[in-house]
């Protein structure tokens, strides 16, 4: 059933705030060995997250702005304009002290030099600064912006591929925000991983050239569909990871030990949904238990809260906690912008 555009709305916001407090709350943890987070916060991990975010917010928010500012129809041309700026804008902030990510960083030094994309982009990187960012994407529709459930795909894959180069990065970009997308449109939890596992499965040997030109050409890859065949391969591994601790009669306290620890980009989108499927109906507790972790708990959480903002919407989060977190006014800004007439 098609999602009303007052629904929609507040499924963006609900997107978008469930990054922030995901990222907020996991960044407590970040780091530490799982003993350790309980025993600084209990065995339920943080309870609520602290006012500042990382630069998982702060990327997510470039990638939106990117897609706002992006001329219409949307061109691999257009979208490296605008996300070259606002990559550049992210990294050369002040705001920018949160522990960011090497390859952003490396990446974003090289396009503020004029690099072109393909030589300043780490081409052996697939860690999860491709997806933690990449759920703005699920925003575009065909009504405002042209753009079907088949050309999200490519766009997603383009984002991370201005600082991530490896296949899986590539991949679980794509897969990320076609799980977001798949909720706000009103999609199921309980047979979400079905409608992944088919979409992988349909995209597995699909290069898109005219995003990803030469991206595939290195050493040892005999072709476009065997350079990303391996990172859907290495996706469809993930989601049989979370299939199989959905289906255990017990999950272990710490899910970094069923999906893996999120510093890659398919293991945090596979925390992130045995988190947010084990608490599809309660956003908070889909993130603090994606902050309960032993790996790259911001990052996890934060892509949990888009999973679980898509499916509640706002609602999910509590006042206080939006009313308090930081780029709160930019949040609502650019979750209201995507009704309004480009």
């Amino acid at each position: 059933m098609p999602v009303r555009p007052v629904e929609k709305t507040r499924r963006c916001a609900g997107v978008l705030f469930g990054v922030a407090l995901g990222d907020a709350i996991g960044a407590a943890a970040e780091f530490l060995p799982f003993d350790e987070v309980v025993q600084q916060f209990g065995p339920g991990g943080p309870e609520r997250p602290g006012p500042q975010v990382t630069d998982d917010t702060q990327m997510t928010l470039a990638v939106a702005e990117a897609l706002l500012e992006c001329p219409r129809p949307i061109t691999p041309t257009g979208l490296e304009q605008s996300l070259r700026k606002f990559f550049v804008q992210w990294n050369e902030s002040p705001d920018n002290d949160r522990a960011p990510g090497t390859s952003c960083v490396r990446s974003c030094l090289s396009l503020a030099e004029g690099y072109e994309w393909l030589d300043a982009t780490a081409i052996n990187s697939k860690g999860c600064g491709a997806n933690m960012r990449v759920s703005p994407v699920a925003f575009l529709n065909f009504d405002r912006d042209g753009i079907t459930a088949r050309q999200r795909g490519p766009i997603a894959q383009f984002q991370a591929a201005l600082t991530h180069g490896h296949p899986t990065a590539l991949a679980a970009a794509d897969l990320t925000a076609t799980a977001v997308a798949d909720l706000l449109e009103g999609g199921e939890p309980v047979d979400l991983l079905d409608r992944l596992r088919d979409y992988a499965l349909a995209e597995a040997e699909v290069y898109h050239h005219r995003w990803l030109d030469r991206l595939w050409e290195r050493p040892g890859i005999a072709s476009p569909a065997s350079f990303i065949r391996e990172g859907w391969r290495q996706c469809l591994d993930a989601l049989e990871r979370v299939e199989s601790g959905l289906a255990s009669e017990r999950l272990p306290a710490d899910l970094c030990l069923v999906a893996g620890e999120g510093w890659v980009a398919e293991e945090a989108l596979a925390c992130a949904l045995l988190c947010f499927l084990t608490h599809a109906n309660d956003g908070v507790a889909a993130i603090r238990r994606a902050a309960l972790t032993s790996g790259d708990s911001d990052s996890i959480a934060a892509i949990a809260g888009a999973l679980a903002g898509a499916h509640l919407g706002v609602e999910a989060w509590p006042a206080e906690w939006i009313n308090s977190i930081e780029y709160a006014d930019s949040i609502t800004r650019i979750a209201e912008a995507w009704e309004r007439p480009s």
